[in-house]
């Protein structure tokens, strides 16, 4: 792997990007993963908390996430053992509504194969949202049909929705989902975490 997180790190390709976004910031890429991990977090791109902590997932749908996934926060934030990658390492920024603008595309171009490439020991992946369940899942279908075929992918790949309180009607209209997919989830990331 080399300084592949060290190179993520300094990576600067954004800048001029996220300095016409309405938050106006510069780049913070994110990097979460070693090599020898063996969960994968795949998400999309961090939200202006983690922006500023350093940390994935460290707000509201961290602590949603972690629930689903029956970990503790020690758990979850061991990078010998779990890798958080998101689709765009830095906060996209906001649009002029107000809202998250999409991982920029350059940044899976130039650094995820890279990433998974060394990712080597991973026997479970969570595909957290949509345009992390295209790049690693290769499907054309939207969150909610992804989501419902679980069974297919599973017991190496899980697609699940953002954990973002936004979607929490969604959980209440697809109750299939806590029922059905969380037990055997939670029971495979156990696996994976134990052995």
């Amino acid at each position: 792997m080399g300084d592949l997180p060290k190179d993520i790190s300094q990576c600067r390709i954004c800048a001029e990007r996220f300095a016409e976004t309405q938050t106006a910031h510069a780049p913070r890429p994110v990097v979460w993963f070693k090599p020898g991990a063996r969960l994968l977090i795949a998400g999309q791109a961090p939200g202006m908390r983690v922006h500023k902590s350093g940390k994935p997932f460290d707000d509201p749908s961290g602590d949603r996430l972690r629930e689903w996934l029956g970990l503790s926060e020690a758990e979850f934030y061991d990078t010998s053992r779990v890798a958080i990658v998101p689709m765009a390492f830095c906060f996209p920024g906001y649009d002029a509504k107000g809202s998250d603008l999409p991982p920029p595309k350059i940044c899976g171009q130039t650094w995820h194969d890279r990433v998974m490439e060394s990712l080597e020991s991973v026997e479970l992946s969570v595909i957290v949202g949509g345009y992390s369940q295209k790049y690693h899942m290769g499907v054309k279908t939207g969150v909610t049909e992804t989501v419902r075929d679980w069974r297919a992918h599973a017991p190496r790949r899980f697609p699940l929705p953002h954990p973002s309180w936004r979607n929490t009607a969604w959980l209440k209209k697809n109750p299939w989902f806590e029922a059905e997919l969380l037990p055997v989830l939670r029971a495979r990331v156990r696996e994976v975490m134990d052995d």
